[in-house]
């Protein structure tokens, strides 16, 4: 049976365990700021600017300073790899879907000259159930937006974590959502190839301690090792070699 249909029919466990998750599930808050800085030997003009966009994860929820949430983590990889200043900004928000980050956020960010951008987002699209027509509309818009305001940026989406893997969610829960993630994972990619935007895999090894307190977000240990998975995919193959 197809994922899309068989979530479907998981409809009703998706209602009665999210009831319940949400009523229990810690509400936690972007760390303490600020949500730029460096890594490396910055004179002038850094070579690398990173930009961090997204939801939750790019806002660093999940950590308690800002310097080790993923963007952070993400420049200190990046200036290891290749021996360049790398200059880094994170510029997320708590439950931003695909269409939040298109309408909301894209527009409102300042017009400095990024040259690579990492885009987090579509878990939120995933736990609230959006059809992949939706989806669609929102992520593929927003790959636009980007590719539109940043025509000469490398830009990497980081597609959702494996939800079976969520310490946080009973597992009824975690296979629907983990059916959705798989529909909605799909035609990300799909359509990442179609709008010039390198789509990274999934995760391929999770570990509790690579999530915080509230069993969802990752912790600081988590976000250092999603950056060294992504950091391959931002350079290309630009990492430094020997």
């Amino acid at each position: 049976m197809r994922p899309a249909l068989l979530s479907w029919l998981m409809l009703p466990v998706y209602i009665w365990q999210g009831i319940g998750i949400r009523r229990r599930i810690e509400r936690m808050l972007p760390p303490a700021g600020p949500f730029h800085g460096s890594a490396g030997d910055e004179r002038g003009d850094a070579p690398i600017r990173l930009l961090v966009l997204g939801d939750s994860s790019a806002a660093g929820v999940g950590v308690d300073r800002a310097e080790d949430g993923l963007a952070a983590r993400l420049a200190e990889r990046l200036h290891a790899l290749t021996g360049e200043a790398v200059r880094w900004r994170a510029i997320g928000s708590n439950s931003a879907v695909s269409a939040d980050v298109r309408d909301f956020i894209v527009p409102n960010v300042a017009a400095e000259g990024f040259t690579h951008i990492l885009l987090s987002i579509g878990t939120n699209d995933v736990k609230n159930f959006h059809t992949a027509r939706r989806f669609k509309r929102g992520f593929g818009g927003l790959l636009y937006a980007l590719r539109a305001r940043w025509p000469d940026a490398r830009i990497v989406w980081s597609p959702p974590v494996d939800m079976l893997r969520v310490p946080a969610l009973p597992p009824g829960l975690a296979k629907v959502l983990s059916l959705r993630e798989r529909v909605l994972a799909r035609l990300g990619a799909r359509l990442c190839l179609e709008r010039g935007v390198v789509p990274a895999t999934t995760l391929p090894r999770v570990e509790p301690a690579g999530f915080s307190r509230d069993g969802f977000h990752a912790s600081a240990d988590g976000a250092a090792y999603t950056a060294g998975h992504l950091a391959p995919y931002l350079l290309g193959d630009r990492a430094r070699q020997g």
